[in-house]
């Protein structure tokens, strides 16, 4: 079958999952893009040019799949000669309605309403509704009724439900496997990992202040800090590089792959603190490579572990957060012999593909 894949933010995980599925899949998947940047301005514009873009192919889809990012309703209504007939998915990497946003951030609520309501129009718009956590589909529909009961009248609550009848968990595809070729081990001090966006939601405030206290008490440990900065990123990065500089064997982003991968096969514990995350990818790489994770109790974790694992990787509060931290370090050579990996193999796609082609026929029949 033919998909047409709608991605308007074409950028980190959103363009390596349109990427990896049209690898790896048995259908015939087209990817229609922009680029991964000004995303207000995707989700306001972004319908309109991708709308011209697939009147202008040479391309009959079977399905469409779009991401939370496009304004379905108007890319559908300027594309009905050619889309009236056929089926769609809405695929939610993240939403708007559940997403922290920065207290620096001014009029949130405003903003909340308005890019929101996209993300609920969207979902009310198309055929089916995918969520990449069973997290991720609960959020949505809990924020999704929170923000309608703001609004002052003909508030449509039971459109919810409407979008609740049609919606399913289809969990992140990732290429794993490409991480193999990179193994390498390094051994020496703990190695602590952060290899996530250099953002807010991510609390980098709680976990920097875990290795603030660790250094104060003369912990050995050795910490690299990888993953993507912006150029509005939080200022604890900076003072996290000064206070922790004898610690410190990376600290940036890493130009390809290649070095990226190799870092995470080197690590040995990874604290996650964020406040934010749908599924959570980069925790889901590091465990793939060995890393021992300690995860917060809430947001898409829980869901993601194993409920055997939760003892020994879950935490409840920062001062469990700095405990369990400890503990790896000073038993270093017992926390180097654990791994989960083989619990996170099953969001390769080896073995997730075939769960999106199977869906995926099954919508046009």
């Amino acid at each position: 079958m033919n998909i047409l894949l709608v991605e308007p933010y074409y950028s980190g995980s959103h363009k390596s999952w349109a990427q990896g599925y049209q690898s790896f899949s048995n259908h015939n998947v087209q990817i229609i893009s922009l680029p991964g940047q000004f995303w207000k301005w995707r989700m306001h514009g972004g319908a309109i040019t991708l709308a011209k873009q697939f009147m202008d192919m040479d391309f009959s889809p079977d399905l469409i799949l779009a991401t939370d990012m496009l304004d379905l309703t108007t890319f559908l209504s300027l594309t009905k000669s050619r889309t009236v007939q056929v089926p769609n998915a809405l695929y939610f990497h993240e939403n708007q309605l559940s997403y922290p946003w920065s207290n620096s951030e001014r009029n949130v609520q405003e903003k909340r309403d308005h890019y929101g309501f996209i993300n609920l129009s969207s979902a009310l718009t198309a055929d089916h509704v995918l969520f990449n956590s069973q997290y991720h589909h609960d959020s949505f529909h809990y924020e999704g009724l929170r923000l309608l009961k703001h609004f002052p009248d003909h508030n449509e609550l039971d459109v919810i439900e409407t979008i609740k009848e049609k919606s399913r968990v289809l969990y992140l595809g990732m290429d794993l496997s490409k991480f193999d070729q990179h193994k390498t081990q390094a051994r020496g001090n703990p190695l602590v990992l952060w290899n996530h966006r250099w953002e807010y939601d991510k609390n980098p405030e709680s976990f920097f202040e875990c290795l603030y206290q660790l250094q104060k008490n003369d912990i050995k440990f050795d910490v690299v800090v990888l993953g993507e900065s912006f150029h509005t990123s939080p200022n604890v990065f900076d003072e996290a590089k000064y206070r922790l500089k004898k610690h410190i064997v990376h600290f940036g982003f890493c130009e390809n792959f290649s070095e990226y991968a190799k870092w995470l096969w080197k690590a040995d514990i990874l604290p996650v603190t964020s406040n934010q995350d749908f599924f959570g990818g980069s925790v889901v790489e590091a465990i793939y490579c060995g890393v021992y994770p300690i995860l917060p109790s809430r947001l898409t974790y829980p869901e993601l572990l194993p409920k055997e694992y939760y003892d020994n990787h879950i935490y409840d509060n920062d001062g469990e957060l700095y405990d369990k931290v400890k503990n790896c370090m000073l038993n270093i050579d017992e926390t180097r012999g654990i791994t989960i990996r083989k619990s996170f193999k099953k969001y390769d796609w080896e073995t997730m593909c075939p769960v999106y082609d199977q869906l995926f026929s099954s919508l046009i029949k």
